[in-house]
């Protein structure tokens, strides 16, 4: 059984609420279905990026001056 919804206030930009009302009615959904999908979709995304995170660990890491250095003495910058 799922737990049921829980109620939030959310502000828009004007732009944005209106998009998304306009992106409702032509989908026959509801802008609470929209945005949770949107939600789940950047949580996903966060998710894989931190097990990718994860797995990079014990790589070894470069400062970006290093990298610059490097660039520059292959002659790419």
């Amino acid at each position: 059984m799922s737990e049921p919804s829980k109620r939030s206030t959310v502000y828009f930009d004007s732009q944005l609420h209106e998009a998304l009302r306009l992106k409702a009615a032509h989908t026959h959904r509801s802008v609470s279905d929209i945005v949770n999908d949107a939600v789940r979709a950047v949580l996903a995304e966060d998710q894989e990026d931190l097990a990718v995170f994860e797995e990079r660990v014990s790589e070894p890491t470069m400062s970006y001056e290093a990298l610059l250095d490097d660039l520059r003495a292959d002659g790419k910058i």
